[in-house]
């Protein structure tokens, strides 16, 4: 088990969410992921996420902030100078690469949400679930599939397990249908002091 220590920027533990920086056809994903935020917020957590302005990441953010959690940006200087930075974070962290803005985030994290997004998502959704089949960490990983977006996903990757390429899926992470159920699942692991317990 690899351990790190968490990131004690705030006075409480940060749920990661990984989201798209499209807000994508339906209006529901921008409903879903503003539900997120505020119950990120009303569960008296913080959120960490990838720090941008447009997109389910900007209703994301803005929703938490506009309920009262401290927010956590992690961003790449090339997309920062591009102006696509989050401006209400509660803190900006600038970073030289993608590899390392995802290092920050999983360092950070008490546990992760994945709503819907394309293949940057799908990169930092099954790279941390990945660390954690290879017990990089044990902090808990949600799938949050309200409005049935990850069907066709979690088909293929029920099709893994058939084929044994992987074992039973809901040993590395869940799937949750309502924000607060989500976010519930995603704090499981912390300690209540702005970490998370032992041996996560």
């Amino acid at each position: 088990m690899i351990a790190r220590m968490p990131a004690r920027l705030f006075d409480r533990p940060l749920v990661a969410v990984f989201c798209g920086s499209h807000a994508g056809v339906s209006t529901r994903h921008a409903e879903d992921a503003a539900a997120v935020g505020r119950a990120i917020a009303r569960a008296g957590a913080g959120l960490i996420f990838g720090g941008g302005r447009i997109g389910l990441m900007g209703v994301l953010a803005d929703a938490a902030l506009e309920e009262g959690a401290p927010v956590l940006g992690v961003i790449p200087a090339g997309l920062e100078r591009k102006e696509l930075a989050h401006p209400g974070c509660t803190r900006l962290d600038v970073v030289s690469t993608m590899h390392e803005r995802k290092q920050r985030i999983s360092d950070s994290a008490a546990g992760f949400i994945a709503l819907p997004g394309g293949f940057g998502t799908l990169d930092e959704f099954f790279e941390i679930v990945t660390w954690r089949q290879l017990g990089h960490h044990a902090r808990p990983i949600v799938l949050f599939n309200a409005s049935g977006f990850w069907d066709a996903l979690l088909l293929t990757v029920a099709r893994m397990a058939d084929e044994r390429f992987i074992r039973d899926p809901a040993e590395h992470f869940d799937v949750e249908t309502t924000p607060e159920g989500a976010v519930a699942r995603a704090l499981s692991g912390a300690d209540g002091s702005g970490g998370w317990r032992s041996g996560a």
